[in-house]
């Protein structure tokens, strides 16, 4: 089976655009959340991470004419895609094969609420009808830079990017293509701030993932995209350095709600196991969980959970950086793709950023923050709706571009004087931290970063919250056998892993199979799209 590396990375999101300004932010705690300014809405209670550049601005810096019908998905797609190209010296295609596998969910969906009545009403605005569905958002990307002979479009929720970068090593490994470009992007919109408003998963206040007053999601935007090849393919391009290797993956789907997950985890707890066992790692292995940490009291619980059942005595530290960039939803797997790169790189761990009481239902703390660490092995979580579960593993290459073997005895830092570094730069001094202790800045030099209460564990009475979300037991827990779709065009049929559900590609044929659901009792999940353009 060949070895997929991670040869180029590209991200924009509410912390920064590109990877130097992302590493700063998360090193000197720098948040993206923050009041919607951006955002043509009246809803600015909710505060969100937004991406710091206007849609002309984003066209400016990619050549694009003012007048072009484009969404801003699109837009932030191509200046991350732009970055990684550029790192992994992918400038033109030659007779290599490249592909494109981009998640969104949203799609054109900010155009289309923009000018549905001019749409209705008029024809001024009828070139931004075409941009609407999810596929458009991708094309538009791959029409930008003409060197795709692949272009795929994944649409399942929030895991949506992570199972485009799954989707990218499958390609290679299938012989059907030579390199992938795999990431997500997704832009705020009205849409679905509204949407998780209804599902009463929002959050007023900077979010808190796995903190025992978390009371919900801050959504963010962004894109973020990984250059994947084989070996074979990279030692046909000089000077084409290996980041790290793409170890491990797995996707599966519990079906236990439309949009709650599992409470015992069971679809995280089956991704994360298939994803160890596709990488050839044991629990003890894993040096670092970037986890989906929505900052809800459902997913939070869950995920936690399953971390607790899979790694049980070896627990490795846990941190969402969620807290940051916010929930880019259908992005957030790509761009904590390239977060958890990034640590791999530069050697520490990401904060968990307004931890201030861990949950009492888990054994484990996140760190409230960065600290340095030896990091060979880091497993990323997706979660989407309708339990569609996504784990990523990539693993270090050594100085000689070898990948770190299982156990090879690699020491994690430890500072005998307090000062935190990473690399040879010095993170932050503190005095040693007790549940009483007065003090706990945080300077890089003379520099004051942030300064914060200690974390403390509540033990005793368990955290209660007055919103309660209902769950409910389906009869889409059994696999289902066959659905009637009958639209002419082309479809992939699949199913997801353990309890089945069946996918096809076509936004059409989503809409027959959740009818055919609702007439049978049963609840749908988000589905897997797939767009294939021969060129």
């Amino acid at each position: 089976m060949k070895d997929i590396f991670i040869t180029g990375m590209g991200i924009i999101s509410a912390i920064g655009r590109g990877r130097a300004a992302t590493l700063q932010s998360l090193l000197h705690d720098r948040s993206g959340i923050a009041t919607i300014t951006r955002l043509d809405t009246s809803r600015r209670e909710y505060p969100a991470g937004e991406v710091q550049l206007s849609n002309q601005e984003m066209m400016q810096r990619l050549s694009i004419p003012q007048a072009t019908a484009i969404t801003r998905s699109a837009l932030m797609g191509a200046i991350a895609i732009e970055e990684a190209l550029q790192q992994a010296q992918l400038h033109e295609k030659g007779t290599l094969r490249i592909a494109l596998v981009n998640g969104t969910t949203v799609g054109g969906m900010d155009m289309s609420e923009k000018y549905y009545l001019d749409f209705m009403n008029n024809n001024d605005r009828n070139a931004y009808i075409s941009t609407h569905d999810c596929g458009a958002c991708t094309e538009a990307i791959a029409d930008h830079f003409g060197i795709f002979t692949h272009v795929e479009t994944i649409s399942t929720a929030c895991s949506s990017a992570a199972n485009a970068i799954l989707k990218a090593a499958e390609l290679i490994r299938n012989n059907r293509a030579d390199i992938v470009v795999a990431g997500g992007s997704e832009c705020l919109t009205r849409f679905h701030l509204n949407g998780f408003s209804s599902l009463m998963i929002l959050d007023q206040r900077p979010c808190r993932p796995f903190d025992a007053q978390r009371s919900g999601i801050n959504l963010g935007e962004g894109a973020a995209y990984l250059v994947i090849e084989a070996t074979e393919t990279i030692s046909k391009r000089p000077g084409t350095k290996k980041l790290c290797q793409l170890a491990g993956y797995a996707n599966t789907c519990d079906a236990f709600h439309q949009t709650a997950s599992s409470p015992t985890g069971e679809g995280a707890r089956l991704s994360m196991t298939a994803a160890l066992k596709n990488a050839g790692l044991a629990p003890a292995d894993i040096d670092y969980i970037n986890a989906h940490g929505t900052g809800t009291d459902n997913n939070d619980l869950s995920e936690g959970t399953a971390i607790v059942e899979v790694f049980r005595d070896a627990m490795p530290p846990v941190s969402s950086t969620k807290a940051y960039t916010g929930h880019a939803t259908s992005a957030a797997g790509s761009i904590e793709a390239v977060i958890s790169i990034l640590a791999l790189q530069h050697s520490f761990i990401p904060a968990n950023r307004n931890l201030a009481i861990a949950m009492p239902e888990l054994p484990f703390t996140p760190p409230a923050d960065a600290r340095p660490a030896k990091l060979r092995h880091i497993l990323t979580n997706s979660f989407g709706f309708g339990g569609n579960d996504t784990t990523l593993i990539f693993s270090a290459c050594n100085k000689d571009n070898t990948i770190p073997q299982p156990g090879d005895g690699t020491p994690t830092i430890q500072s005998t004087n307090n000062d935190c570094t990473v690399g040879s730069q010095r993170l932050h001094s503190r005095q040693p931290t007790t549940a009483q202790s007065a003090t706990n800045d945080c300077t890089v030099g003379n520099q004051q970063l942030h300064s914060r209460q200690p974390t403390t564990r509540r033990l005793a009475a368990k955290h209660t919250t007055s919103r309660r979300m209902t769950t409910i037991q389906s009869p889409a827990r059994q696999c289902l056998k066959s659905v009637p779709v009958t639209t002419p065009t082309q479809k992939m049929q699949g199913s997801c892993h353990q309890r089945h559900l069946p996918y096809t590609s076509l936004t059409q044929d989503r809409f027959q199979y959740r009818s055919h659901c609702a007439k049978n009792g049963w609840t749908t999940p988000y589905f897997m799209t797939a767009i294939w353009r021969p060129l």
